[in-house]
């Protein structure tokens, strides 16, 4: 049976098996920056189990960009040889393709880890460490101000960034993402509700544009020619005033001018107060906009856990790829069960291979009129 969701594709040289996307997911538990035993565990798992792309969580580009103290990062020489460790037993053991999402975390940073006081910032005697961002204003009542960038401190960034993307390469990731969603730092230089800067940076939605990007290029210029390079973004703020889909059209188009190959499409976490209506697939209509008004490939991220439901996704061609967080946790062989619904005959690593369904039709008598 021919399967949308199991469908190949292309982004420039690189070619996915299937639509499905392992979401780059926080683990929260790195030391100094440095990939352990969970994210081998973590990744290694979720890599041989038959999606197209495992993306590696949102990855610091400097220490001060970590959302908390567990964050991954991507800025020492240690950083790059505690991943490759992890990347090489993906490519020794999985089959599927791998990227890393780059982030700096802005005025949301030096946060707790999510299961001790999530949304409490550190203070000063628990480590906390200085935030930056485009303007002096605070994530919420509790959250110190961050720093406001001057110029010396954008081009910084910038460069850590670029920096970063080096290390990716030479690590060999298929793919990397931009991360410029959910109140973090180039979300905020977006959004009117945190950028209230008076210089080239602020004002116009086309000023608060330019330094993503900005990095955005500076990425694509370091990145290999023949490798992807996306962009995920927060397609709404959902605050009365802030970002929509008008602008995330505008800039996905900047963006694809500038050599973007993918929007990954999220939504919201810039302000504490916004107004979130979240349902089954809710940021489908933000994709497949998107996708209609610039031809860009789009994923989209969501609530998204059914494999029909993924399915008609992209047989609607609403998105091209569909991206599964807390559903993949829940289950790390959703692909291999989505594939077993969707009548699909996918390959098993060898050493799991004895477990498909249809190598025992005495448990899946369903299985022998199609074996």
């Amino acid at each position: 049976m021919h399967s949308a969701l199991f469908s190949p594709l292309s982004l420039r040289e690189l070619t996915l098996a299937n639509r499905i996307v392992v979401s780059p997911m926080c683990q929260y538990s790195a030391q100094d920056g440095n990939a352990g035993d969970w994210h081998l565990m973590h990744l290694g798992n979720l890599s041989v189990s038959g999606p197209g792309l495992v993306m590696v969580e949102a990855t610091a580009v400097e220490p001060r960009g970590r959302i908390t103290y567990g964050d991954l990062g991507l800025y020492s020489d240690d950083n790059e040889a505690a991943l490759r460790r992890i990347v090489g037993f993906c490519r020794v053991y999985g089959a599927s393709r791998l990227g890393i999402q780059l982030a700096h975390a802005g005025r949301k940073a030096s946060d707790h880890l999510p299961w001790e006081e999530h949304g409490r910032p550190l203070m000063p005697k628990e480590g906390a460490w200085t935030t930056v961002g485009p303007s002096e204003i605070s994530y919420g009542d509790a959250w110190p101000r961050p720093q406001a960038l001057d110029a010396a401190g954008l081009q910084a960034i910038k460069q850590a960034f670029v920096r970063a993307t080096r290390r990716a390469a030479r690590l060999d990731f298929d793919l990397v993402e931009l991360h410029a969603a959910h109140g973090y730092l180039l979300h905020e230089f977006l959004s009117p509700l945190s950028n209230l800067r008076a210089d080239d940076y602020g004002g116009s939605r086309e000023n608060r544009m330019r330094f993503p990007l900005e990095v955005f290029a500076a990425m694509r210029e370091a990145w290999p020619a023949d490798k992807p390079l996306g962009v995920r973004i927060s397609a709404m703020d959902y605050a009365e005033g802030g970002w929509d889909i008008v602008d995330s059209v505008a800039f996905a188009q900047e963006l694809k001018a500038r050599g973007c190959d993918f929007i990954d499409v999220s939504g919201g976490g810039l302000v504490p107060y916004q107004r979130l209506a979240v349902g089954p697939g809710y940021q489908v209509p933000f994709a497949a906009r998107i996708r209609q008004e610039t031809g860009l490939i789009t994923m989209v991220v969501g609530m998204i856990n059914q494999p029909q439901q993924a399915e008609e996704i992209i047989a609607r061609r609403q998105a091209d790829l569909v991206a599964l967080a807390r559903g993949m946790l829940y289950d790390p062989r959703w692909t291999w069960h989505a594939a077993e619904e969707l009548w699909v005959d996918l390959e098993y690593p060898p050493q799991y291979r004895r477990c498909q369904p249809s190598r025992w039709p005495q448990a899946f008598p369903h299985r022998q009129a199609v074996e």
